[in-house]
């Protein structure tokens, strides 16, 4: 009935009619703002503040610095929570920071009657710091006689991981055959921000001694509970609600000003108190993709064979954990799995702090980082072999069946070569790498392309569990509950169908509740990781089952016929045996709420802890033309094809490709967050100087799918959300190689670095 159609967004009219509900909304009359005071530099300590100016400013009604904050460290990283204590996350963050590790930290903040007044009143606060210099890199960082920023971490490496596959070393492997050839490659990936429409907003007050958060969160209940631990207090003190947010693509899996609005709430007698932060703070001051560098060798046998490969990763951090080492790992798991070494593969991965911008969590979560390395790596050794890009890739890329010997991760359903030979139709690749062979001029085209895989779960990294609940109303519709948020992905209009698909009871009769009230939401630890179709679906479909149970047992009664000769189809019960229809839900929902002789609300709500994974892969095919004096890369044709399951709704898994395509070219070609290197200070916070592609840079996005369904998931689909933005960066990047000949090792694309490389090339 609801799956593998193309319904229209349970929340599209109110979304394109304005009458959408966020934060800034629903914000009650009365309610004081709050401005953070950011530091002014990178590295150091503050000392002392003069607030003497501020304080006359009229309208001022509090200021309180780091000094005056609970002594509570706390993690912010949307991750579930652990009863085991080396599964917690790393606490390394207070509600203002008396240690400055970046610039524009969070050192003090002011509450005034307004927003002029809290505005004013920062511009005037004094600072005096003990100021040592920035360690931009992690080179930097990991030098001996460093500065430590962290006094728990020694050396500034928050962790460092390695493994090996296979009976013999890397080196074994080399000396083990003659004519092996050898390709290095160290490449590196930047900065991104990533530009969600709504910027960080909350407000907070008091209401029968507990505190209430409205915020723009990805996170509600992992958000309650941090603000638990930042303030001190018992997690059930506090409710969160989230209602509409404007985007998140993960800076949103983090809590960001939550803990800090909801203690100055406390510090104000228990008025409500807003803190919405700009577009400079969101971008300089919240989250952003982790900057990775990599070094890797391979060894290739002249047939294309590949026989080892090494991994060596270097993870930016940033000034705090946020996410930690949990992005380089699984970007080293990416490495690992995409491609089959025959015989060795050793890999090394470092997380290390610096003063740059905090690393958090970014659609794909560290593979789009391991998918440039991986993919950038198969496109050199093709070329030192001469071979086809393609053919190699389908020579050594993973098997049907694979496991991944750490986690247990299967590959259940196979669509990667399906997805190749998609796409290489799609784009025509081997009449254009014909036709584009020895081409001259200024002006050359060429193609290029990229596969990638993703794991759809996490566990058992973390705990996997989410909830449902539905409610029969009178009229024979449904309410539905799901503690998995919404946020412009299309998680609810999803929901619906999956609803209806189980019970028999018609989209347009399932009422999605898209705010999510942790007091009365059932638990789901959130949106990330496109585990809401798959996880989360897991619960609306255990669910549903329960309601349709008691749904037909309720009309067993009434009919006086056995459950098992009855069903329930277009909001009727049913026979199973002709699909007569024998009684209408309206009647039966009325009977059963108002009966005198057996009334009965009936409900049903239903965990599900997810302990299966799989993988969802796929490929990108690019078609670029490269103005070599212009250092322009204008992409003429770019297509997507993924493996994703079965489709639940064929037009929102479309528009979430293209989406995620968008995302992709901004990090391919344009988008960098740069920072100051003598203080530490971004230099494009805003979205003039930050890069960020328009309509206008956008070309004709085309999607392709292979639908095989996964008997692990809830209706034969996996992860789609995160993949879209993976293989585009290196896809343009191998594309610009074909053209030109050369190749660049480092994100993004843009002119002044393609000027550069192909004036070193003799090519300009």
């Amino acid at each position: 009935m609801g799956i593998g159609k193309n319904m229209t967004r349970v929340d599209a009219y109110e979304k394109v009619t304005g009458g959408a509900k966020y934060v800034a909304d629903l914000e009650p009359q009365g309610l004081l703002v709050a401005k953070v005071v950011h530091s002014t530099i990178a590295n150091g300590v503050v000392k002392s503040f003069d607030l003497e100016e501020a304080l006359k400013v009229p309208g001022v009604v509090k200021i309180v610095t780091c000094f005056d904050v609970p002594d509570y460290q706390f993690p912010t990283p949307g991750h579930p929570w652990s009863v085991e204590t080396a599964h917690q996350d790393i606490a390394d963050r207070k509600l203002l920071n008396t240690r400055v590790r970046i610039y524009g930290d969070d050192i003090a903040a002011v509450v005034a009657e307004d927003e002029i007044a809290a505005s004013r009143a920062v511009r005037l606060i004094k600072v005096e710091y003990e100021v040592y210099d920035p360690l931009l890199t992690v080179e930097q960082s990991m030098a001996e006689g460093a500065p430590v920023l962290h006094e728990e971490k020694p050396g500034n490496i928050i962790a460092h991981t390695s493994f090996q596959l296979g009976d013999v070393t890397y080196e074994e492997a080399k000396a083990s055959e003659e004519d092996l050839i050898e390709v290095e490659g160290n490449y590196e990936t930047q900065s991104v921000q990533h530009c969600h429409i709504e910027t960080p907003i909350s407000y907070a007050y008091m209401e029968k001694g507990r505190l209430v958060v409205t915020t723009s969160t990805q996170i509600p209940h992992i958000v309650r509970r941090v603000i638990g631990q930042a303030l001190g207090i018992p997690w059930g003190d506090i409710r969160v609600i989230k209602p509409y947010i404007g985007g998140g693509f993960g800076n949103k899996q983090d809590v960001l000003y939550e803990p800090l609005n909801a203690f100055l709430c406390t510090q104000v007698g228990g008025r409500g108190v807003k803190l919405e932060i700009s577009r400079e703070e969101t971008l300089a001051c919240t989250r952003v993709r982790h900057a990775i560098q990599f070094n890797t060798k391979a060894l290739v046998r002249k047939d294309g064979t590949l026989v080892a490969r090494t991994f060596k990763a270097y993870s930016n951090q940033g000034g705090y954990a946020s996410h930690g080492h949990a992005i380089v790992a699984n970007a080293a798991n990416e490495f690992k799995q995409i491609y089959h070494d025959e015989k060795a593969l050793e890999s090394d991965s470092y997380t290390v702090y610096t003063n740059i911008a905090t690393g958090g969590a970014m659609r794909g979560y560290g593979i789009p980082q391991a998918a440039f390395a991986a993919e950038c790596l198969a496109e050199d050794m093709a070329a030192a072999l001469h071979m086809d890009p393609l053919e190699f890739r389908l020579k050594n890329c993973m098997k049907p069946g694979y496991t991944d010997p750490h986690t247990n991760v299967r590959c259940n359903t196979y669509g990667l070569r399906d997805c190749m030979e998609k796409g290489r139709k799609a784009i025509q690749w081997d009449e254009k790498r014909k036709a584009y062979e020895n081409q001259t001029g200024p002006i050359r085209r060429g193609v290029g392309m990229a596969i990638f895989c993703y794991k759809t779960g996490v566990y058992p990294i973390s705990l996997e569990t989410a909830s449902c609940r539905m409610v029969l109303n009178q009229d024979g519709s449904i309410q539905l509950q799901m503690g998995a948020t919404e946020i412009g992905q299309g998680a609810d209009t999803v929901f619906t169908q999956m609803a209806a698909e189980v019970t028999g009871i018609t989209e347009d009769r399932v009422h999605v509740l898209s705010t999510q009230d942790t007091d009365i939401t059932p638990f789901d630890t959130g949106a990330y990781a496109s585990r809401q179709t798959y996880v989360s679906g897991k619960a609306v479909k255990k669910t549903g089952e329960l309601l349709k149970e008691k749904i037909l047992e309720y009309a067993s009664y009434m009919l006086k016929q056995e459950v098992e000769t009855m069903d329930i189809a277009d909001n009727m019960i049913v026979s199973r045996e002709n699909g007569d229809a024998l009684l209408s839900m309206e009647e039966l929902a009325t009977t059963a709420f108002y009966s005198l002789d057996r009334s009965v609300h009936i409900t049903a709500e239903a965990t599900s802890h997810c302990k299966e994974n799989t993988f969802a892969t796929g490929a990108c095919f690019a078609e670029v033309e490269v103005d070599m004096p212009l250092g322009k890369v204008k992409v003429l044709n770019i297509v997507n094809v993924h493996d994703s399951g079965v489709l639940i709704n064929p037009k929102l898994a479309e528009a979430q490709v293209h989406g995620g395509m968008s995302m992709g070219l901004g990090y391919g070609l344009s988008e960098q967050l740069l920072f100051d290197p003598k203080t530490g200070r971004a230099l494009n916070d805003n979205l003039l100087d930050y890069k960020l592609p328009t309509a206008m840079d956008t070309p004709d996005l085309k999607v392709e799918f292979v639908e095989l369904e996964d008997p692990t998931g809830p209706f034969g689909n996996k992860a789609l959300g995160e993949p879209p933005a993976i293989p585009v960066a290196p896809a343009l990047r191998n594309a610009v190689l074909d053209a030109t000949g050369v190749a660049v090792n480092s994100l993004p694309l843009d002119p002044q670095k393609l000027v550069a490389h192909f004036k070193n090339a003799g090519l300009i």
